[in-house]
């Protein structure tokens, strides 16, 4: 069971207090006396930032309530008809058109949140512990079988040092350690050799991501500094996500596909 759940765990067995959702409720309800003395007391910095907090969040609020109400208002369309003859029995009548902006926001930022997450191979087979690691054996007689060494390609980052004998459990052999990728772009259809500058998700665990070891189809971040890159706010992007699509400890290189 995990670390601090001993609250949920009371509420299952012996549930709430009897009066808990009136003190609830007048706790709420003393909140804003509250805010209103923090807003009036605070000084200085604490005060100005407090007010800018408010501001925020009152802007935010009055945004929503208006998206809300926009949502279900009906308005007079333009007088002018572009094609078309309206019929003499809707001559009388106005013509109304429903906005539904909140709603169309809503599905495309769906859309779009589907679709950043799509992955040139959606299935990818299962490496088995063995295959991973082989057993190395160590001590005077040979004796002890706690050791492993990696027999997949790994990226372990600029700055890194091994671990003394006494306490290295994993091995990553320098011979399979990747620090650069051929990254190809599937709008552009180019090929790009960029550097790596981390293993975000390796789909057979966290142990494996934790070590960076990258097998067929995991998501590693490159750096697309060079690529000149833009958001849609203009700035330059620098780190992209993009998915192993070969085995590198046979090919001798790691081939990816960037995720757009």
């Amino acid at each position: 069971m995990p670390q601090g759940d001993y609250i949920e765990l009371h509420r299952k067995r012996f549930g709430r207090r009897p009066d808990h959702f009136e003190r609830k409720r007048k706790k709420d309800a003393r909140e804003v006396h509250k805010r209103s003395q923090i807003a009036q007391k605070a000084l200085g910095i604490k005060g100005k930032m407090f007010a800018k907090k408010r501001y925020a969040e009152k802007a935010q609020m009055k945004k929503t309530l208006a998206m809300h109400e926009e949502s279900s208002s009906r308005r007079k369309v333009d007088d002018d008809v572009h094609e078309g003859a309206v019929p003499a029995y809707l001559m009388d009548r106005e013509t109304t058109t429903r906005a539904k902006i909140l709603s169309n926001t809503i599905k495309q930022k769906r859309k779009e949140k589907a679709g950043k997450w799509e992955v040139p191979l959606p299935k990818v087979r299962p490496v088995a512990e063995d295959e991973m690691f082989r057993v190395i054996r160590s001590g005077k007689r040979k004796t002890k079988q706690w050791k492993r060494m990696v027999t997949k390609a790994t990226f372990v980052g600029a700055g890194f040092t091994r671990k003394p004998p006494k306490y290295e459990r994993f091995i990553r052999p320098s011979g399979l350690r990747f620090t650069k990728s051929h990254v190809t772009h599937p709008e552009l259809k180019c090929t790009f050799n960029l550097e790596i500058i981390g293993v975000k998700k390796n789909p057979n665990g966290p142990m494996y991501t934790s070590l960076g070891v990258i097998t067929k189809g995991t998501i590693i971040e490159v750096n697309v500094s060079e690529l000149g890159l833009v958001t849609p706010a203009g700035k330059v992007v620098w780190g992209k996500y993009a998915q192993v699509t070969n085995n590198p400890e046979n090919d001798g290189c790691i081939n990816a596909v960037l995720l757009v």
